[in-house]
């Protein structure tokens, strides 16, 4: 499998239907096609129109694959990049609940 970076456009428009698709694409990606896609993690995003994007990222054995589980979790799949080498500067930062 290789490693993906993909942009969904304004999907969404609370927090709420980001986690509401997130727990269908999980079920669809660990329960359906684990042999062929693995969600490692996403960027929930402000677009300028006040929806909700998300940066994710996946290992898939291709972007048809990516499509057809975007299409199965019913979210976009915009723009699908192969990523070509990964650079961490700093681990992800944890967010506490205040």
């Amino acid at each position: 499998m290789k490693l993906y970076a993909i942009r969904r456009h304004s999907g969404w428009d609370s927090p709420v239907e980001v986690q509401a698709t997130a727990a269908k694409s999980l079920q669809v990606g660990d329960g359906e096609m684990s042999d062929d896609i693995r969600w490692i993690r996403s960027y929930v995003v402000h677009e300028d129109d006040g929806s909700l994007g998300t940066i994710c990222i996946y290992e898939a054995s291709s972007p048809e694959k990516i499509r057809e589980h975007a299409s199965r979790s019913e979210m976009p799949a915009t723009e699908i990049y192969e990523v070509a080498d990964t650079v961490v500067i700093r681990p992800d930062p944890v967010v506490v609940a205040a």
